[in-house]
């Protein structure tokens, strides 16, 4: 599995917010630049994070961004999720494989997938920032 830079690039924000000053807005313009991240582009992944309630947006000159919960609430697949999409193996098609070999394939990749969405809602932004700040 490989993470997306549009997923790279949701966490790095979350966990600026999670470092802001509680309860203030932090504008889109000073995360795009301490997080060396192009601007344009990080507003459609904030855009994301608002619709999924994982950020709050705040308009004005005084607005910006901040956490919608507190970071130990929001997990690495909410994260993921707010921005690809739903994560699950999905198969190709294989038109030499047996009906069997295919049944057998695909609840394969039906695990992993329930393991992988495990694995990831057990990992908080908290835990992330804990790591980030040490």
């Amino acid at each position: 599995m490989k993470l997306s830079r549009t997923v790279a690039y949701a966490i790095q924000a979350a966990l600026l917010l999670a470092d802001a000053p509680a309860g203030e807005p932090v504008p889109c313009s000073y995360l795009a630049s301490h997080g060396k991240m192009p601007q344009r582009f990080l507003l459609q992944i904030l855009r994301d994070l608002v619709t999924h309630g994982i950020l709050q947006s705040t308009r004005g000159v005084e607005g910006g961004y901040k956490l919608g919960r507190p970071a130990g609430e929001i997990t690495l697949l909410e994260m993921i999720e707010a921005v690809d999409g739903p994560i699950s193996a999905r198969l190709t098609t294989f038109n030499q494989l047996s009906d069997h070999a295919l049944s057998r394939l695909q609840k394969a990749m039906d695990s992993l997938t329930t393991s992988t969405r495990r694995e990831l809602e057990s990992v908080t932004l908290a835990d992330l920032l804990t790591n980030h700040r040490a």
